[in-house]
């Protein structure tokens, strides 16, 4: 039976396909896309605004769909289908029929995404190997800090993705003669198939039985207010930087090799954050993780805004690589801080769901400022205010309390 981090790891492809591939990817295209398309930042916007309101579907369908079937199985169809869809990214030109998948392409990765994030956190309790009518083993049970570093890992996963797309996108693009972008969302697309077969393949010794999961109302949401405030926040503040940031450099006149490696550095902080953050994550178990992790997402987003020196372009790309997936797994390590398992499927959903209407305004807001006379450091420095905001509500989240926690499995 492989070790629990090899799991992590493979759970770790699923938010590779759904965040790496599915959505940040569209970072590099939208440059190329912007230019043979016609677009405004307006239009640039509402395309990723279109893919948040396609996760905040999913994620309010997921909910439902973990109820009938097992999470493993929604992971790995979610992430079967974005990689279909990736692929059609690449077979139209039409504005409209590309909103319609970048809807479809979020629908598939909220699935994905939350249900990986399940299971990550099943596999740090020791709850998700298959029992075979045994009782569980002792050895599966997670010492703290190694289940701050599973959940951490999988989420981290998603550095994986943006670094296959900052290496697979500049090559595709160089085999096409015109409309360069489309060679590359299918080349994505195939490596999100690829991914989902190692997935399938290294997961298959995970629980099979559907989720027993919990309505909304089993969970006391205004335990969390300020919790999903804060998140609804980071997802309104972060989704403008990586949306438009490899636009920017291109129009402060980077070279494509600095802009190629600016997206690799990024990626690979993102992986590197597993190991970073991981015993914060397991030490704090009300909003402090998250206010630490949005003030330094703030000063990583000036950091573009007030120099176009590479290096405070690299400080920028390293910084918010190796924070902005660790806010993500701290929403995680809060509902495994304070809710009984039954209902941690609720409470990763809720967060989700919040964290998916914040993109849904994040990328039309920066988009609809860029466009002003500000242009897109004013975008930047607009959502480095809200990231800052999120913080401070970040900071007014407390831990449950015994009441808490009972009202809200009871």
């Amino acid at each position: 039976m492989p070790s629990p981090l090899r799991t992590a790891l493979a759970l770790a492809l699923g938010a590779a396909v759904s965040l790496g591939l599915a959505r940040f990817s569209y970072a590099l295209l939208l440059p190329p896309m912007r230019t043979d398309l016609g677009w405004s930042y307006l239009t640039s916007g509402a395309m990723n605004t279109v893919n948040a309101a396609g996760y905040l579907a999913g994620a309010l369908l997921t909910v439902s769909w973990l109820k009938r079937h097992a999470a493993r199985r929604v992971f790995l169809w979610g992430s079967a289908i974005a990689g279909l869809a990736l692929i059609a990214h690449g077979l139209v030109l039409d504005d409209a029929l590309l909103y319609l998948l970048r809807f479809v392409t979020g629908v598939a990765s909220a699935a994905t995404f939350i249900a990986g994030g399940l299971l990550a956190a099943r596999l740090a309790s020791g709850d998700a190997v298959k029992a075979h009518g045994q009782a569980r083993d002792d050895r599966h049970a997670r010492r703290p800090l190694q289940a701050g570093l599973i959940l951490s890992v999988y989420y981290g996963g998603t550095g994986i993705g943006i670094v296959a797309s900052a290496l697979l996108v500049p090559i595709l693009i160089t085999f096409a003669t015109s409309h360069r972008w489309q060679y590359a969302w299918i080349g994505l697309g195939v490596a999100a198939l690829l991914a989902t077969i190692v997935m399938a393949a290294s997961t298959r010794h995970l629980d099979t039985r559907a989720s027993a999961t919990t309505e909304y109302s089993r969970v006391s949401l205004r335990d969390f207010g300020f919790g999903l405030a804060a998140y609804f926040l980071f997802g309104l503040g972060y989704i403008g930087y990586m949306t438009f940031v490899i636009t920017l450099l291109r129009e402060q006149r980077l070279r494509s090799a600095l802009i190629t490696s600016f997206f690799v550095v990024l990626g690979l902080a993102v992986v590197a954050s597993s190991w970073v953050w991981a015993n914060v994550l397991q030490r704090y178990r009300g909003g402090e993780a998250m206010t630490l992790l949005d003030a330094l997402l703030a000063v990583a987003t000036l950091l573009p805004v007030l120099s176009a020196h590479p290096l405070a372009v690299f400080a920028s790309g390293l910084l918010f690589g190796g924070v902005f997936l660790p806010v993500v797994a701290s929403t995680t390590a809060l509902v495994r801080h304070n809710l009984e398992p039954s209902a941690w499927s609720a409470g990763i959903s809720a967060f989700t769901i919040v964290f998916a209407a914040g993109q849904i305004v994040g990328p039309t807001l920066i988009g609809w400022v860029a466009d002003g006379a500000g242009g897109l450091r004013g975008g930047f420095a607009c959502s480095a205010a809200v990231l800052a905001l999120a913080a401070i509500v970040a900071w007014l989240q407390k831990p449950l309390s015994s009441s808490q926690r009972v009202r809200s499995a009871s």
